[in-house]
């Protein structure tokens, strides 16, 4: 859909016809970027105007929105009262009413008044990014912490606003409320309530993360190395999960396709283990509730000891997305410029023409080798084997394999090695196991002088 333009030139060409529009209005009210302002070079600034409302609009798709038109809404400064000028107001407004629109989707974070003034000029209901969002991740979230960390950021966001009375009634339709409701009533009970529940959910929330804790001690005690994928929301994160685990998530082509961590094992070239965990999609503008309220969800990505960072290579934003979720991940406390820790991953490579495949593997040659890439399709499976390889090596570089001996009598010793090595070979032999496991340089000296055990020929 070619979005209109409200920038004093002609009204671009609009592919929906009039007998299939819909209800939704989505505007793009982009500031200008200026020369010499020194937020002209972050990604949003950077970020094209028709990508960033192509953006919107697929969020407000991820939710079942049909879209009547989009409208992008350039403007100089922001209006402390309506965010858009008086002019753009009245122009949207006629827009509104040629579609008989009921809610419009304004792709920028309003605060309560401007929402609120909004709603009273167009007479009808106006959803922000970040209520967008929040939306999305209520009718996504799965599992009980998914649901609960989306609840709660839900509820943080409109306590400043009550623009909606919540209700259990209203929660039974999978979101939040923000498009429908009973209206602005007993403001003060809803304050009352929405402040009991977030003590409530916060309470909640504690506890499931002792359970996760307690998960992830176990897992810590079976030692099996975590890989985590991330990468901006549509990447392909959840295809290369299923590709490199053969296992089947969800994985479509929309925003926030997966929102609570899924975790599968993974089986490395030569035979190794480890845990891959695929999470939820980063995006430009996340709202900040919501990286505090994820930063348990996230939590896989904290304490993994390899991070994929998987990128849309075919994407015209690409450069963008990265620095999007590079800003996110500082944000978490994990730096992205620290090597060893984080593989890059270009996917959706079989989108491109021979030439331009070449054009990017001479771009990926040249990096630094601290900082390497790995070209991909997650669709066909090209570049797998070699992503694996990377993957095996670089989880081995904390770790040495050892060939030892045991009394197969000895059942104490077998289940220690169990809980604290990861068993390469175990086989039994005159009363014996002959085994080969890795285990971290922390504990060689135990293995070593408890049972005897030497370095495997590949180690030397």
């Amino acid at each position: 859909m070619e979005p209109r333009s409200l920038d004093g030139g002609a009204d671009r060409p609009r592919s929906v016809h009039d007998e299939q529009t819909g209800r939704v209005i989505v505007v793009g009210p982009y500031l200008r970027a200026r020369r010499g302002d020194p937020d002209s070079t972050d990604s949003i600034a950077v970020r094209g105007s028709d990508a960033r409302l192509d953006e919107a609009a697929g969020l407000a798709r991820a939710i079942d929105l049909v879209i009547a038109e989009l409208v992008l809404a350039p403007i100089g400064q922001i209006r402390p009262a309506t965010y858009l000028g008086k002019g753009k107001v009245e122009e949207i407004l006629g827009i509104i009413q040629g579609h008989e629109a009921d809610l419009v989707v304004m792709d920028c974070a309003l605060s309560p008044i401007q929402q609120r003034n909004l709603e009273k000029a167009w007479n009808t209901k106006v959803l922000d990014r970040t209520g967008l969002i929040l939306e999305i991740f209520g009718r996504r979230a799965k599992t009980k912490e998914g649901a609960l960390q989306v609840e709660l950021a839900h509820l943080n966001y409109q306590r400043s606003r009550l623009v909606r009375s919540w209700t259990h009634l209203e929660r039974q339709r999978g979101g939040f409320g923000f498009m429908g409701g009973p209206g602005e009533t007993q403001i003060e009970a809803d304050r009352r309530l929405i402040g009991d529940r977030i003590t409530k959910i916060e309470n909640e929330i504690k506890k499931v993360q002792g359970t996760r804790r307690l998960h992830r001690a176990g897992r810590q005690r079976v030692p099996y190395r975590v890989v985590a994928l991330v990468g901006y929301t549509n990447a392909g994160k959840s295809t290369l999960f299923n590709r490199l685990t053969r296992s089947e998530v969800q994985a479509a082509d929309m925003l926030f396709a997966t929102l609570d961590p899924t975790l599968r094992g993974l089986t490395l070239p030569h035979g190794g283990k480890a845990m891959l965990s695929d999470t939820v999609g980063f995006i430009s503008n996340l709202p900040t509730q919501l990286v505090a309220a994820f930063r348990a969800t996230l939590e896989e990505v904290l304490e993994a000891d390899l991070i994929l960072h998987v990128r849309d290579i075919s994407h015209e934003d690409a450069e963008a997305q990265q620095r999007d979720v590079d800003a996110v991940l500082r944000q978490l406390g994990i730096d992205p410029e620290a090597g060893g820790r984080i593989l890059e991953v270009w996917n959706k490579i079989d989108r491109f023409e021979p030439e331009q495949r070449e054009n990017l593997s001479n771009i990926a040659a040249r990096r630094p080798a601290e900082h390497p890439c790995f070209m991909v399709s997650a669709v066909t499976g090209e570049g797998i084997d070699e992503l694996l390889a990377a993957i095996e090596q670089r989880l081995a570089l904390s770790r040495i394999a050892l060939d030892l001996s045991i009394d197969a009598a000895d059942g104490a010793g077998i289940s220690w090695l169990h809980r604290n090595a990861e068993v390469l070979r175990k086989d039994l032999h005159e009363g014996r196991f002959e085994m080969t496991v890795r285990v971290d340089e922390t504990k060689r000296d135990i293995v070593v002088n408890r049972f005897g055990a030497t370095p495997h020929p590949d180690e030397h």
